[in-house]
């Protein structure tokens, strides 16, 4: 499958450059394994449950290998964390290792070291119109910065070009099958279903209602470009959901979905 370049491939080999490891952070499918794979020259992916319960057993197993190492899925076993963070300390070389792994986070209580100083935390999102090959590029956000003497430019896309755009979002397999709008869709749609059917749930081992994680994500969702308080949320929510609600509840919801990269304030 064809390779999308993006933005984030400069901060990972600034990075490689200036700490001893990188951990890609970001929402689930957006690119981070894809794309940290090209920085690697030897890489584990802790994927089966054979090799879970080998690093597990014998964590030097997964660390072993030609620099930068890419370990994926590490926090399938959070121990790796603090063995980075030592072998980060015991060799003292930049660039040696780079940790990705799905959206739902490491149990912090089962990390000893916070990585300061040895492990660099990158944020990487979906593509943006310009790494999918959306938005011809002719105005760019530096530009606006460096008041130019006149800056326009014309864009191409028509109304219904935009608002599928918006539907599609920026994950990389669905703009590489964008010739079909409505198959890319459906991924953005199976995403969805996936976020308030699984991944909210795995994030701290809480049950969390489907349905109300619907809602949540809908009045979200309908407050975008506004400033609109948690209590306003809570009773745009209370129309549709026969149960009590409370700002704290919701208030845990949010933070789920934020800990996935599901909402970003």
């Amino acid at each position: 499958m064809e390779y999308i370049s993006r933005y984030a491939e400069k901060d990972i080999e600034r990075a490689l450059r200036s700490v001893g490891a990188v951990l890609v952070v970001g929402p689930k499918f957006c690119g981070k394994t894809t794309t940290s794979m090209r920085f690697q020259n030897s890489f584990v992916k802790l994927n089966t449950n054979s090799r879970i319960k080998l690093a597990r057993l014998n964590p030097m197993l997964a660390l072993n290998g030609e620099r930068p190492r890419l370990i994926d899925e590490w926090q399938q076993t959070p121990k790796l964390w603090d063995m980075v963070r030592f072998e980060v300390d015991h060799r003292r070389g930049m660039g040696q290792f780079i940790l990705t792994g799905s959206a739902v986070p490491a149990k912090l209580e089962e990390l000893h070291h916070t990585g300061t100083g040895r492990i660099t935390r990158l944020l990487m999102r979906p593509m943006s119109l310009w790494e999918s090959g959306d938005s011809n590029g002719k105005i760019s956000l530096k530009d606006l910065f460096s008041a130019p003497p006149s800056i326009a430019a014309e864009n191409g896309n028509d109304l219904h070009r935009i608002a599928y755009l918006i539907c599609r979002g920026g994950w990389p397999q669905a703009a590489l099958l964008d010739s079909d709008e409505e198959i890319a869709l459906d991924q953005a749609f199976d995403y969805y279903d996936s976020v308030v059917n699984a991944d909210i749930q795995r994030v701290d081992e809480k049950g969390r209602n489907p349905e109300r994680v619907k809602l949540l994500m809908k009045s979200y969702a309908r407050s975008q470009g506004t400033q609109t308080s948690l209590a306003e949320i809570v009773k745009d929510m209370v129309i549709n959901d026969q149960s009590s609600l409370d700002e704290n509840t919701i208030n845990s919801y949010l933070d789920a979905l934020r800990k996935i990269f599901v909402v970003e304030d």
